[in-house]
């Protein structure tokens, strides 16, 4: 059996979301002919942990774990929040915040870190790198990025080794949404760039999780023309074998089970499961995973509350953080009383309150982003409201299957609530996102390697 290297920041107990395509990409691989090994962090660089992912963990599986340097830390002591402080990503990045020491930091962030805060595990990853290509034999090494400083470092061991390697990318790099509106100097701008140029140039093919980043990069450097494809982030069909949705009666009041999960607000108060009946509105429009400030649909805060005036029963939920500008909105809005902030979830918690919603909300970047919650929204068949300018690779999918709707940012979402009902999605247009028939598209690409 062949055997590939995956280079991934993000490992269990990390509760990062983008750690799940690698993860499962390494399940099904062997299953191709190809037998993995993982080099990544140290677990206490994780400020999320889900430790339900570990169990997902093949116990043959060969992972090297190094330490490395978080600049996060240094944030935190800077900005006054304390060592123990959690941080999240909206809120390093987010505008909101007016402090002097916030403005500098994130101006060094946006600067001085290239490509990535995440650089600092470069020099521990490719001794440790270095070392296992040097003990074993390997055919590949495949890249997960961003942070995309773990291109560097596959380029880097793979040139010393001899080997071709693989670079994914699950973001785009020199201009990912969240630079928008960031000042990012000439300077930095231009080195970032060639280093971008440089990790695709010297790959042997590159991946891209969707079709519009593809021809984006394509469009950008007509080299990648037949070294580049686009394998999409998709699902694990496995984890949705026991899926099913949560059964109401009435506005108030439900007849399913959604297990044992037990779910606190924000503050610690209270258990979803038990607040299902009749604290519990008969309708829940949930937003799964992080949301940042460029990713706020104003008007629907608005059209949402004058709903709930017009006496309709119904609550606003969040999974995952919410930035501080769209909490903002949603208070100016006055929906906060109806709104629940339920913070980070592990991904059996996460699927369970999914199967509690009526209707899903999802909030893409821009035109090449693609939200991985998407497809997790695919498979339970409840309705999807989208929002996105221009994006039409979300609308595609979701129109294809009949599972929802895709709306400007404009938009306050009235139309789809007028026809949510008649939603119905086509499970067969969903299946084939499922990340094993995904990593036999992996192994294909590896294998002409």
């Amino acid at each position: 059996m062949k055997k590939v290297l995956f280079l991934t920041y993000y490992w269990p107990p990390s509760g990062k979301a983008s750690l799940h395509l690698p993860l499962a990409m390494i399940k099904y691989l062997p299953t191709f002919g190809w037998q993995p090994a993982v080099l990544t962090v140290e677990d206490e660089s994780f400020a999320q942990k889900d430790e339900s992912l570990i169990k997902e963990i093949d116990p043959a599986l060969k992972v090297i774990k190094t330490k490395t340097i978080e600049p996060f830390e240094f944030y935190k002591i800077f900005t006054g929040k304390g060592k123990d402080a959690q941080l999240v990503a909206s809120e390093t990045i987010s505008k909101e915040n007016k402090s002097l020491t916030h403005r500098i930091s994130l101006w060094i962030r946006m600067n001085l870190f290239i490509p990535d805060a995440r650089i600092g595990w470069y020099p521990f990853a490719v001794k440790a790198g270095n070392r296992l290509l040097r003990e074993e034999k390997f055919d590949a090494v495949v890249s997960v990025g961003p942070p995309h400083s773990v291109h560097l470092v596959a380029a880097r061991i793979a040139r010393n080794a001899h080997i071709p390697f693989y670079p994914i990318f699950i973001d785009p790099w020199l201009n990912i949404a969240y630079y928008k509106g960031q000042h990012r100097s000439r300077l930095t701008k231009m080195i970032d760039g060639r280093l971008e140029r440089k990790i695709l140039q010297k790959s042997k093919n590159a991946i891209f999780v969707t079709e519009t980043s593809l021809a984006d990069y394509i469009s950008t450097y007509p080299f990648l023309q037949g070294k580049a494809h686009c394998l999409h982030w998709g699902y694990d069909e496995e984890k949705f074998a026991n899926f099913k949705r949560v059964e109401k009666t009435g506005d108030e009041g439900e007849t399913g089970e959604i297990g044992e999960v037990q779910l606190k607000n924000e503050k610690g108060e209270g258990s979803i499961k038990n607040e299902v009946g009749k604290e519990t509105p008969g309708k829940i429009l949930l937003h799964s995973g992080n949301i940042f400030d460029f990713q706020n649909p104003v008007n629907l805060w608005g059209y949402l509350k004058r709903r709930i005036d017009s006496g309709e029963n119904l609550q606003l939920w969040f999974t995952g953080t919410v930035s501080p500008g769209v909490r903002k909105s949603i208070e100016s809005a006055g929906l906060l009383p109806f709104t629940r902030f339920l913070g980070f979830l592990s991904y059996g918690e996460m699927l369970r309150t999914l199967a509690m919603a009526d209707f899903l909300l999802v909030c893409a970047m821009e035109p090449r982003h693609f939200p991985g919650k998407l497809f997790e929204y695919l498979r339970t068949g409840i309705p999807i409201l989208a929002y996105g300018d221009d994006n039409t690779e979300v609308a595609q999918v979701i129109a294809d299957a009949n599972a929802g709707m895709m709306l400007p940012f404009s938009a306050d979402g009235s139309q789809f609530f007028e026809i949510a009902d008649g939603f119905s999605t086509d499970l067969n247009k969903v299946t084939r996102f499922d990340r094993k028939v995904i990593a036999g598209k992996l192994a294909d690409i590896l294998n002409k390697g």
